[in-house]
């Protein structure tokens, strides 16, 4: 996928759990409460909070629980970590406007919306991973 105009960055790590300054192997053991995520800064000016939710949802499976491709475990479960009451209004739409037209059936969407935690950034052999393996995007 070709970058998204507007998103001035991006980093991969882990929120959402209990243990501060996780590593990925502590992740992996699924028992800290984190999922692998990506962290956007974006201009809202030449992208919207609803372009890059439409991205994220055509990126990934959000119907399948705890899992995304041969990955599985509680850090790879779907989840929109909001900054704002906006942010968690428009992403609570958007799950309602996918459901309502039917995309996902006969699955439902299991995407959590929670409120943003501490962000910690991953190792840095994880930034950039596929591009770094010569890869351009995850299929998954």
């Amino acid at each position: 996928m070709a970058a998204i105009p507007g998103v001035t960055a991006t980093a991969v790590g882990y929120e959402g759990g209990a243990l501060d300054r996780p590593s990925y192997q502590d992740v992996c053991t699924d028992q800290t409460g984190h999922a692998e995520v990506v962290e956007l800064d974006f201009d809202p000016a030449q992208v919207s909070y609803e372009q890059l939710l439409d991205t994220f949802f055509a990126l990934h499976d959000p119907t399948t629980l705890n899992r995304q491709g041969p990955d599985w475990g509680t850090q790879y479960r779907s989840v929109v970590f909001f900054h704002s009451p906006e942010q968690e209004k428009q992403a609570r739409a958007k799950i309602e406007e996918l459901t309502a037209a039917g995309r996902y059936q006969p699955k439902r969407i299991v995407t959590q919306v929670l409120p943003a935690q501490t962000f910690w950034r991953a190792e840095e052999y994880h930034q950039r991973y596929l591009e770094k393996r010569g890869l351009r995007q995850c299929h998954i």
